[in-house]
């Protein structure tokens, strides 16, 4: 896949709100403004799970970071990461692994700035502000090429941002263009929404949630577990596969009990 002139950052429009800064909003941040409350607020009161499954997305996220580091894992490349809150990668890797590497890519510019004054002091890690749909871009960018070795096993995490791509921008090629870089023993992470589990009131709930982000300007995708699958095609899935988010090897059980449970899939698997 090549660079399109719609690909790059996003620039800052404070008119507009972020799905990356109500994200953060969601998940208690502070880096965010009235705009981005104000949608997220407007979200909730039709999609009262939304926080659920913000938060179960992030707790997915931790729990493959650290399946990773149990591989051997010590670098990964973080798709979309957002803002850095409570529990971002690096700080659950280096927690473990002090000098594992981190390569962070968003397009918000909130995100980029915000991260990069986090990450001044941090010699293994790093941000990139680029549009994940130019990966040329991103796996040739001079950061990442200076902080991953790309000859060596690592984690590529794409979670909850797929959601935000659309098919005119085939996601299936554009999970596979990332692929075709990862090494044997990498592991590849996804999670994205999903309803074809959810009940009624849910699904109803999803679609008006799908209609708030469209007013604002973002495209939201619901895809169902046999897309969300074929991403991980020829690659050998871990244990339990792709499952709903809390059921992916929980650290508790509690999380299965989320009501928001059925609206989320995850999956890890291993480039043979």
């Amino acid at each position: 896949m090549s660079a399109h002139e719609d690909y790059g950052p996003k620039e800052l429009d404070l008119e507009v709100p972020s799905a990356a800064r109500a994200y953060d909003y969601l998940l208690g941040g502070s880096h965010n403004f009235k705009i981005d409350r104000d949608f997220a607020n407007q979200v909730r009161e039709h999609s009262p799970w939304t926080p659920n499954v913000t938060r179960l997305n992030r707790s997915f996220l931790g729990r493959v970071v650290r399946f990773c580091l149990d591989q051997g894992i010590t670098q990964f490349l973080d798709l979309g990461s957002g803002i850095p809150t409570v529990g971002n990668v690096h700080e659950v890797a280096q927690q473990r692994v002090p000098d594992a590497r981190v390569v962070y890519v968003d397009y918000e510019p909130v995100a980029y700035q915000h991260a990069s004054a986090m990450l001044a002091d941090n010699p293994n890690a790093t941000i990139i502000q680029a549009d994940i749909r130019d990966p040329e871009f991103i796996l040739n960018h001079p950061e990442t090429r200076e902080l991953l070795d790309f000859s060596r096993p690592l984690g590529l995490l794409i979670v909850g941002v797929l959601l935000f791509i659309g098919p005119e921008d085939q996601p299936a090629e554009l999970v596979r263009a990332y692929r075709e870089r990862l090494a044997p023993g990498s592991y590849l992470a996804i999670s994205h929404i999903t309803g074809e589990h959810a009940s009624p009131e849910l699904q109803a709930q999803l679609a008006a949630t799908v209609a708030a982000y469209r007013e604002a300007n973002e495209q939201l995708v619901i895809r169902d577990h046999a897309e969300i699958s074929s991403w991980f095609a020829g690659m050998e899935l871990v244990e339990p596969g792709v499952t709903f988010l809390p059921d992916w090897r929980p650290d508790t059980p509690d999380e299965a009990q989320d009501l928001a449970r059925p609206l989320g899939y995850g999956g890890v698997a291993r480039q043979p």
